[in-house]
């Protein structure tokens, strides 16, 4: 073996190298966390910002590593070739064909892949200086071959939109939140915490107010003292004022107004229409996500929603919002309302004013919620009828049965999940 032969292999083995860098470089860019390196880059890592620059132009990144590998497994293709030609004659193209197929793809491709995915988080790091310096040196002919592919790319009639849409960014959080995977009941309030964080956008307030019915407001026409009877007697810190009709509110009275005018003046003298707050109304197709910035901005936390003609139909409170990120918020005053009771069978017996997604989010299930709020709701469009006590569908996979009617209106549903 002469001295050009040795020089020969040490060029190959050399261009391997370089080959399977490039290689486990492009693999740990893309698959390496996003949300890591932002974090690591914010706490002042040089590498990690480094990262994410090469990350933002994905294309310059894609296109200079390609050219960088495919001159060095070209160039090592063509050595082996010369030198297994002068070694064996003809016969020589076939054994460097074969040889170099096995070589670059075990040695150059699939095992620094292999590796750089399984450790992306710290390859990506220590590979990006390198890289970094691969791109300004192949810059300008990565970007002629980019000119290339966009306009082949543009005779095909297809858009070059790397970046997505909004809906696409969405899509993508929520895929990963899937993948939060876990058994334990914290993985199971983070995942249902983060969906709420998106779904903020799709939910109207009408879909989480207090409904009318509900309400607890004060009429205005009672003698004082009635009034600082009834908003001591209440759970709550704000009620509705209204005047000859239940639909005519007229103020908002804030139970520690009440207190302070009781403090200085006394219950006989008290004027709750002179402490009570302006009420403040809205549409009830608003998002949780709009009112929540109104809320903000005005420093509320207290809303009267109504419909499209102003009727009254109920109230939202900054509470209500928050719990549909976090969950139910207790506290001593809340009082305890009949709602989902778990079954040794496995079903569930329901309140038919139950909300769908509060059932979603409780126990990960997927009932639509896009044409009715409540699971009463739910049943009587997919019955197109009111059902009696008894009658029982099959809807979604869930077994649904009407346990008791008050009146016109389903009272108790008893839900069997689809086994799993």
């Amino acid at each position: 073996m002469t001295v050009e032969f040795w020089i020969v292999i040490g060029a190959i083995v050399a261009l391997l190298v370089l080959s399977a860098f490039f290689s486990g470089s492009e693999t740990a860019l893309t698959a390496v966390s996003s949300a890591r390196m932002h974090h690591r880059a914010r706490r002042g890592d040089a590498r990690a910002a480094a990262v994410r620059r090469l990350r933002a132009d994905r294309e310059s990144l894609i296109a200079a590593i390609l050219l960088g590998n495919n001159l060095v497994n070209i160039l090592a293709a063509s050595l082996a070739t010369s030198l297994l030609v002068g070694l064996y004659g003809e016969a020589g193209v076939a054994y460097a064909t074969a040889a170099m197929t096995l070589l670059i793809l075990v040695f150059a491709e699939v095992l620094p892949k292999t590796y750089a995915f399984n450790r992306a988080d710290r390859v990506a790091p220590a590979v990006a200086p390198g890289i970094d310096l691969l791109v300004r040196v192949f810059g300008p002919p990565a970007r002629a071959v980019q000119w290339i592919v966009r306009g082949i790319l543009r005779l095909f009639g297809i858009a070059n939109d790397p970046s997505g849409g909004s809906e696409e960014h969405e899509e993508e959080l929520r895929g990963a939140i899937e993948l939060h995977r876990g058994e334990g009941e914290e993985i199971r309030d983070e995942r249902r915490m983060l969906r709420s964080v998106l779904d903020l956008g799709d939910v109207s307030v009408g879909e989480v107010m207090t409904h009318r019915r509900n309400m607890a407001m004060v009429d205005l026409s009672l003698p004082p003292e009635d009034i600082v009877a009834q908003v001591l007697a209440s759970p709550y810190t704000r009620l509705p004022l209204w005047r000859d009709d239940s639909d005519n509110i007229v103020g908002v009275l804030h139970a520690k107004a009440v207190l302070r005018a009781l403090h200085e003046t006394g219950a006989a003298s008290l004027d709750a229409a002179a402490l009570a707050a302006r009420p403040w109304f809205i549409p009830d197709q608003t998002t949780l996500l709009d009112q929540l910035h109104a809320f903000r901005r005005r420093r509320e936390h207290f809303a009267l929603v109504v419909d499209e003609y102003g009727a009254l139909m109920g109230l939202v409170t900054l509470e209500d919002i928050l719990e549909e990120i976090v969950g139910d918020i207790a506290d001593e005053h809340d009082i305890a309302v009949p709602g989902v009771r778990a079954e040794p069978d496995g079903s569930y017996v329901c309140s038919g004013g139950v909300t769908i997604r509060d059932l979603n989010r409780e126990f990960e299930w997927t009932l639509p919620d896009q044409d009715a709020t409540t699971i009463a709701g739910l049943m009587l469009r997919e019955s197109r009828r009111i059902p009696t006590p008894g009658q029982a569908f099959d809807v979604h996979g869930f077994r649904f049965e009407v346990l008791r009617r008050n009146r016109q209106q389903i009272a108790t549903i008893r839900i069997t999940p689809p086994r799993r």
